[in-house]
């Protein structure tokens, strides 16, 4: 099992920035992929970006250029900084990853962006 707690959302006006983190404990010696998803009200959960254990990344057409994924191994913490916001970025952020056959989903943390 891998527990997962993000921290660092808020609110923000547009134009602006936030950063998020998750950390992991329990079985995260196998983590591979660690990745942040989001779902607006109304709306599906989405995959905002994702990051393997050897770092190559992945990101939504949406947020490209925007947002950057990075991840600490050393501490099991994935990060999403977010630049730029838009309030269309508004959603509960969710960290999320894969250890093996185990995916594991954090409690969310939401992110609200004002124009």
């Amino acid at each position: 099992q891998v527990q997962l707690v993000e921290s660092g959302g808020g609110l923000v006006q547009a134009g602006g920035t936030l950063s998020l983190s998750c950390a992991a404990s329990g079985s995260i010696f196998r983590i591979n992929l660690m990745a942040w998803y989001r779902q607006a009200t109304g709306k599906q959960r989405e995959l905002v970006a994702s990051i393997t254990r050897y770092s190559s990344t992945n990101y939504a057409d949406s947020v490209k250029g925007r947002f950057t994924i990075s991840r600490d191994n050393v501490k099991s913490t994935v990060y999403l900084e977010m630049n730029s916001l838009k309030p269309e970025d508004t959603a509960v952020y969710y960290c999320y990853t894969e250890s093996g056959p185990v995916r594991s989903w954090g409690q969310g943390t939401q992110v609200t962006v004002s124009s």
